[in-house]
């Protein structure tokens, strides 16, 4: 089943050399990054302060409890059939719309929908409906107060399990285990709500931390006030809270997709995961994901003692700055994903339990239109997105030293731009089977 493998094309997609990509890459970075330090020698972003507010009206809308409401409720009656047709429709996976709508729609089309719209699943979790019905008869709850000192480390741990199942479980694409996972998924977090409180949501449950993350890229962002505003998202990337366990969320994301990536390379396929097994795949995921965070620690560690910053708050202080790279990554290997395999969720949609004569969208005798987006259209988006995230990512970098700093030394700032170097080169080789 394409869409559960992931597929993103191979090497033989890029209209150019791969050796031409990867070198022009890692220039197009330490270019930026010369360019910054010669012309960039003040802050020029703003802060969590700025932006253009938006009419108190639509601010009342959005935040009203009807609104959210709504969407919470048809999020979760969308959440409830899709269940169901796991348990109760096809059996054949490539005819059950939930693995399509789990791991394509959902999955992939949060990143879109966060862009363009903000955190747009903080508003329309359906799992923060059933805690406030459920609140009626809980109690208080008593682990409220120890939520803070968590941060965002249960977030990275959710995201963990769902990138494990959609990456590495070997049944994972079966409509039976996206049925359990949906469960599970709500029960684990509807009870971790009930000893936490409800803004555990926002620091533990994995899609919403995920969709908040994304939304710092989008243009929709709030003053310290709650102000709903207009501005840069740049300057709404480094608004950002430096909340413990950020660095690993983004780490999950970063060494998850490099993950991906490796995967589909012959040296795996006829290596390591040649069994195709959960062993070999969760060794290969800890191991991505290990290394990723190595790399990231040891230059955002060393970049902090060579500007006598603390070392220990670099990791955190950086975060957000890889927001953009995590983009340019998701972007690449899932793109055409959407484009393409995403047409099964309509064709599905429209008869989700195979009955005789029923089209509701009048799309069931569709077929996928492969034709819609061409190999060198994919494979430009692909190099472009990585190349783009990097670039942002070197900028966000140097304005966050200015900011700590009031300074530009290329020396301070070299390691981190160097380890960013490293995963430009590392993820458009991993993209393209190098």
């Amino acid at each position: 089943m394409t869409a559960l493998a992931h597929g993103v094309g191979s090497r033989t997609d890029l209209p150019i050399p791969i050796g031409f990509a990867l070198y022009g890459a890692g220039a197009a970075i330490l270019i930026s990054f010369a360019v910054l330090l010669l012309f960039w020698r003040t802050p020029h972003l703003g802060g969590v302060a700025s932006g253009r507010p938006l009419p108190r009206g639509l601010q009342r809308v959005v935040d009203g409890a009807v609104f959210r409401r709504g969407l919470q409720a048809v999020a979760l009656a969308g959440a409830v059939l899709v269940t169901v047709v796991a348990v109760a429709g096809p059996r054949d996976t490539a005819a059950n719309l939930a693995p399509w709508v789990l791991y394509v729609t959902f999955w992939v089309g949060l990143v879109p929908a966060s862009l363009l719209l903000g955190p747009v699943w903080r508003i329309a979790n359906p799992l923060r409906l059933l805690h406030r019905v459920l609140r009626v008869v809980l109690p208080a709850p008593p682990g409220a107060l120890r939520l803070p000192a968590l941060g965002l480390w249960p977030a990275a741990v959710s995201l963990l399990a769902f990138l494990w199942l959609e990456l590495v479980h070997p049944s994972r694409s079966e409509p039976a285990t996206v049925a359990v996972f949906l469960v599970g998924y709500a029960v684990v977090h509807l009870a971790l709500a009930a000893w936490f409180g409800e803004e555990w949501f926002a620091r533990g449950e994995g899609f919403e931390v995920y969709s908040a993350l994304v939304a710092r890229l989008s243009p929709w962002g709030r003053r310290d006030d709650g102000r709903l505003v207009l501005r840069s998202p740049m300057s709404n990337a480094l608004a950002t809270p430096e909340m413990p366990g950020l660095p690993a969320v983004v780490v999950v994301l970063l060494g998850s997709t490099a993950f991906d990536g490796m995967s589909r390379t012959v040296f795996w396929q006829t290596g390591p995961g040649a069994a195709n097994d959960i062993p070999s795949g969760t060794l290969g995921l800890a191991v991505m994901v290990a290394l990723v965070a190595g790399l990231y620690l040891l230059g955002t560690r060393l970049s902090g003692r060579l500007a006598d910053q603390p070392e220990s708050i670099q990791p955190r202080r950086y975060a957000a700055t890889v927001i953009p790279i995590v983009l340019g990554y998701t972007v690449a290997h899932y793109f055409s994903l959407l484009v393409l395999d995403g047409q099964t969720t309509w064709i599905l949609a429209s008869n989700p339990f195979r009955s005789p004569g029923v089209d509701l969208f009048g799309t069931y005798g569709n077929v996928v239109e492969l034709t819609a987006v061409g190999p060198d259209a994919i494979a430009l988006v692909q190099v472009g997105a990585i190349i783009a995230g990097h670039v942002l990512g070197v900028t966000l970098a140097h304005e966050r030293a200015l900011l700590s700093a009031r300074r530009a030394r290329a020396s301070d700032q070299l390691p981190l731009v160097i380890v960013m170097v490293l995963f430009t080169i590392g993820g458009l080789g991993l993209l393209f089977g190098f």
